[in-house]
């Protein structure tokens, strides 16, 4: 049998698409992008989003072209994007941050128009539906990450249309994988256990501090060092992950280790809490929802379509940075902020910046994330 196929008909019953089980939503992105875009390809994306996925689109021999953004949510907006970029494609790849669902049946609807591929990012929106039918499923293809809505800390899916397709990407993924390692597995198996002791015991707080002050953490800002001379070296063996990998491996450094079956039992097991956790998350967002402080999009949302049952909850504020440390002093660790946007961080070297850069998010010193 394929290797992960359990996990995989699990997400299958649940999207009603074939899927691949991949140790990461990153090596299932670099699958897509591999399959379907052509080096040297042009690839729209956020530039609201983690620097992880700037170098998977690298490592697939690509060039990533910086999207307007909506001021409500962060993602693409297909009406600001000018024509001109429009007609130099070779594919889209969304976003739906926080688990807020891009306008996807526009860009569904433009990549048709245009012929190119609709490649979905949906790690943070695994619960996310628009119109009754959930994110993951508009596209050509669909990255789904286990590590955030299961708190496995590994794990991920790549959803396509047909049997065909998903067999030649289980080949190519084969390929990727790097072998199994007992001491790997038991390190996978035992972290969400151990990181789900330390919120009990209310550590949260003293054991960041103690990897902070230890320089544990792979990253000491939002974003992580970009090295660009070592980083124009890479482009010259693209598309390959092995060059990339110093930047992809950032904060999951077995994003392409073949996992044993200790940790695909676990994961077997979380996926079943996943409904549980979705609803809780549902419950969350519509007690923010009712509160003086949410987005009225947010608030509409809610009270004519459900709610979202959102990966993170982004906040606007004025002082980001204070506010992030005071969160730290009651245990609660902000992640995924995405500072600066991926075209300031990385240039015009590697991306194509924005066409509409007065965005209100995009410019703007508030924060990008929560």
């Amino acid at each position: 049998m394929p290797y992960g196929s359990r996990l995989a008909a699990t997400m299958t019953r649940r999207l009603g698409r074939e899927c691949v089980y991949t140790p990461s939503a990153r090596l299932a992105l670099y699958l897509a992008l591999r399959r379907w875009c052509r080096p040297g390809g042009r690839v729209l994306m956020s530039p609201v989003n983690d620097d992880v996925i700037l170098f998977v689109v690298l490592a697939a021999g690509l060039r990533p072209v910086q999207a307007p953004v909506s001021p409500w949510d962060g993602n693409i907006d297909p009406a600001a994007v000018p024509e001109s970029t429009w007609r130099g494609l070779d594919a889209v790849l969304t976003t739906s941050l926080y688990g807020m669902p891009d306008r996807i049946v526009e860009l569904r609807d433009r990549c048709a128009q245009l012929g190119i591929p609709l490649i979905e990012d949906a790690a943070h929106a695994i619960g996310t539906h628009v119109d009754g039918q959930p994110i993951g499923t508009f596209g050509t293809a669909a990255a789904f990450s286990l590590s955030k809505h299961v708190a496995g800390m590994a794990g991920g899916f790549l959803a396509v249309e047909d049997a065909r397709t998903r067999r030649e990407l289980e080949l190519l993924r084969d390929d990727l994988l790097s072998p199994a390692r007992l001491k790997s597995d038991l390190s996978t198996f035992l972290r969400p256990l151990a990181r789900s002791t330390v919120r009990a015991l209310h550590l949260v707080r003293p054991t960041w501090r103690t990897m902070q002050r230890l320089g544990l953490l792979e990253r000491d800002d939002f974003r992580m060092p970009l090295h660009a001379p070592r980083l124009s070296r890479s482009a010259h063996e693209a598309p390959s992950l092995l060059p990339y990998d110093p930047w992809i491996r950032v904060d999951l450094h077995d994003y392409r280790a073949r996992h044993g079956r200790l940790v695909r039992a676990g994961l077997n097991l979380r996926m079943n809490l996943l409904d549980e956790n979705l609803s809780r998350r549902r419950e969350g967002v519509t007690l923010l929802s009712g509160t003086p402080w949410a987005s009225p999009a947010l608030s509409d949302r809610a009270a004519h379509n459900g709610p979202l049952p959102l990966f993170r909850v982004p906040l606007l504020v004025e002082d980001r940075d204070t506010l992030v440390e005071r969160l730290v002093t009651h245990g609660v660790v902000s992640g995924y902020i995405y500072d600066p946007p991926l075209d300031d961080y990385a240039g015009p070297e590697f991306v194509d910046p924005s066409p509409d850069p007065t965005r209100p998010l995009y410019t703007s010193p508030s924060p990008r994330g929560s």
